[in-house]
């Protein structure tokens, strides 16, 4: 599928509420423990997705439209520490990045971005030369990735109670 922005926008616009209405009230069982070592817990992934939508997605975006000659992003601070952001409790989280999210896809779409414009570049810390369609579709891709992620550690926390039947769940393994 090539890119598109309105297919885009279609699971951008929906990865906050569907987050809200899958973790919302759940016990902190599921939700404050991690996959072992220095793996997130969930509540640490919905952190880190208010982080990105603070200091990267529109940022980087608005460098690319914009009439500055230096286009180098700064680096973005991938990990984000829970503690970074005012809520402290996991619904309190997920109202912000309803919020958050709501607002960059506002932005986003009064942009009225044309082909032209998802051609135009920036420069990435490590990458280098990506353009803006590019950078809008590791926006998508990264919401996905990051539900992926979640569902896959909170199914871990089930792997020795599903004994034999662990064979057959590729969730587990990975």
């Amino acid at each position: 599928m090539q890119f598109s922005i309105d297919k885009s926008i279609e699971i951008l616009e929906r990865t906050p509420k569907a987050l809200q209405l899958f973790l919302q009230g759940l016990d902190d069982d599921w939700t404050m423990q991690n996959e072992g070592g220095e793996s997130w817990s969930v509540y640490e992934v919905i952190a880190h997705l208010i982080t990105a939508e603070k200091t990267n997605w529109l940022v980087r975006l608005e460098l690319i439209l914009s009439d500055e000659t230096d286009k180098n992003f700064s680096t973005f601070k991938r990990v984000a520490s829970p503690e970074e952001n005012t809520p402290k409790i996991l619904a309190e989280l997920l109202a912000e990045f309803i919020s958050v999210r709501n607002e960059n896809l506002e932005k986003l779409r009064s942009k009225n971005i044309t082909a032209e414009d998802l051609e135009k570049k920036g420069i990435h810390p490590v990458f280098g030369e990506v353009s803006l369609a590019q950078l809008l579709s590791t926006w998508t891709v990264h919401d996905l990735s990051h539900t992926a992620q979640i569902t896959r550690i909170m199914a871990k926390q089930y792997k020795t109670e599903v004994g034999p039947w662990v064979e057959y769940l590729r969730i587990l393994k990975s």
